[in-house]
C-alpha cells in the first residue's frame, strides 16, 4: 500500500490563497481521483476550521468523516477529557452539517473498523493527521497493513498525511539547532486555512452515522477492555477529598440555579458559560465557542457586560498563578484535542494585537499579557 503525504511546508509545494482563503493548488504532488469517495479519520483533530486534511478531501465527490471510538486512544485519556472530547464531538458533527457532512462515529479497533468502511463506501483514499507520538504511530501503522490488504481495482487504498506547519520553510535540516538562532531568521508563520464545504450525494444518507456517546456510555465501554483494573486505580488516585465534596454538594442542589466552584462559593449559572464539563475549570465546546472564550481571555484589560466574557476573566485571574500560566489552564485541554489550532490561536491573538496598535506590532512585545501568553503557548 502506497502511503502518501501532503507537503510538509504547505505554502511552498501546497499554496493557500489566505485572501480569497481557498485552496490554489491542492495535492500537487498526489494523483487523486476527484470522481471518488474519500474518508477522513478524525483523532485530536476536532475541528472543520484550519483542517488542510477535510480541505483537500472536499475535492472528492464524496466525503466521509469519521471518528474512531478506539480503546488503545482513549485509554490514554482521563475521565475529563473523556467529557470535552464528547463535547467536542457534538460540536464537530453540527459543524460538518452546517458545511453539507455529517460526522460518522464507530466503535473497535481503528484498522478493522477503517479497513471495514473502505471497503463498504469504496474509497481509495483516507487522510489522516501525521503523528509523532510512538503509541499513535503504531495504530496508524496498523491501518496501513490494514489498507494493503484491501483489493481495489486501482490498487489499494492510499494513506494521504496532512500536517499543519506553523513556520514556513523550505527544509528542515536547515534550521539552527539554537531557538534563539531560529529567531533571527525570523520566518513567516503559516497562515490558517478556512473550513471546507460539501455536496453530499443523496446515496450518503442511508449510510449509519452512529450517535455520540454520554460519558457513562464511554466510560461502560472503556470498562469492557483488559485496563479496566489500572484505570480505576488512576481514577481513584485522582479524587481528592474536595472533589468528593463538592459533588456531593452539588448532588444535593440539584435543581437549584447556584451550583459550587472551586473556591468553595456559590455562583448564578452563567448563559452561554464555556466552562461546561462537572469540574468547570477548563474552556469545552466546539471550534466556535472556544475561539469566543479566546477572544474573551485576550480582551481581559478590557470591560465588558457579557457574562461568559466576566466569568472567563474570573477564571482567568483564578488560574494565573504565574505569568501565562492561565491560557494552559483554560485552553490547553481543548488544544490537545484539536478543537482549534495553534495557527488559529496565534493569528486570533496577533490579530488582536494589531486591533490595539493601529495595525501595527511592536518589536518590542505584546502591549497585553493575555496576548503573549497565547502566542507564547502555542510557539
Amino acid at each position: 500500500m502506497a502511503s502518501l503525504a501532503l507537503p510538509h511546508f504547505l505554502p511552498h509545494r501546497l499554496r493557500w490563497n489566505h485572501r480569497k482563503n481557498r485552496c490554489r493548488c491542492c495535492l500537487s504532488s498526489v494523483s487523486t481521483n476527484e470522481s471518488s469517495t474519500a474518508v477522513v479519520w478524525f483523532k485530536h483533530d476536532l475541528r472543520v476550521d484550519d483542517h488542510p486534511g477535510l480541505l483537500a478531501a472536499s475535492k472528492h465527490r464524496s466525503v466521509i468523516p469519521l471518528y474512531v471510538l478506539d480503546r488503545r486512544v482513549l485509554s490514554r485519556y482521563t475521565t475529563d477529557t473523556l467529557e470535552l472530547a464528547i463535547i467536542a464531538l457534538e460540536e464537530l458533527r453540527e459543524s460538518l452539517k452546517k458545511q453539507g457532512s455529517n460526522l460518522m462515529l464507530r466503535y473497535g479497533n481503528a484498522e478493522n473498523v477503517i479497513e471495514e468502511l473502505v471497503k463498504e463506501v469504496r474509497a481509495p483514499f483516507v487522510y489522516v493527521e501525521e503523528e509523532v507520538e510512538y503509541h499513535l504511530c503504531e495504530v496508524l501503522d496498523g491501518v496501513r497493513k490494514k489498507l494493503k490488504g484491501v483489493s481495489f481495482p486501482g490498487g489499494p487504498p492510499r494513506v494521504v498525511l496532512w500536517r499543519t506547519p506553523f513556520y514556513e520553510s523550505l527544509n528542515l535540516t536547515d534550521l539552527p539547532q539554537s531557538w534563539e538562532e531560529f529567531k533571527e531568521l525570523k520566518l513567516p508563520l503559516s497562515l490558517p486555512v478556512s473550513a471546507a464545504r460539501f455536496s453530499s450525494p443523496e446515496s450518503e444518507l442511508q449510510w449509519e452515522w452512529g450517535s455520540v456517546p454520554t460519558l457513562d456510555d464511554l466510560t461502560d465501554y472503556m470498562k469492557e477492555s483488559l485496563c479496566e483494573k489500572e484505570s480505576s486505580w488512576r481514577d481513584m488516585a485522582h479524587v481528592s477529598a474536595e472533589r468528593v465534596l463538592v459533588e456531593r454538594i452539588g448532588n444535593l442542589k440539584k435543581g437549584s440555579s447556584v451550583e459550587p466552584i472551586s473556591d468553595g462559593s456559590l455562583r448564578k449559572k452563567v448563559h452561554n458559560s464555556v466552562f461546561v464539563t462537572r469540574k468547570r475549570d477548563t474552556v469545552a465546546g466546539g471550534t466556535e465557542v472556544v475561539l469566543n472564550a479566546l477572544a474573551g481571555y485576550l480582551r481581559y484589560l478590557e470591560g465588558t457586560s457579557r457574562d461568559d466574557w466576566q466569568e472567563v476573566h474570573a477564571r482567568l485571574r483564578d488560574a494565573e498563578i504565574r505569568p501565562g500560566a492561565s491560557f494552559f489552564k483554560l485552553f490547553g485541554p481543548v488544544l490537545g484535542l484539536g478543537i482549534v489550532s495553534r495557527r488559529r490561536v496565534h493569528y486570533e491573538a496577533t490579530e488582536y494585537e494589531k486591533e490595539r496598535n493601529a495595525g501595527f506590532i511592536s518589536p518590542f512585545g505584546y502591549s497585553a499579557a493575555t496576548v503573549a501568553a497565547a502566542t507564547d503557548a502555542v510557539c
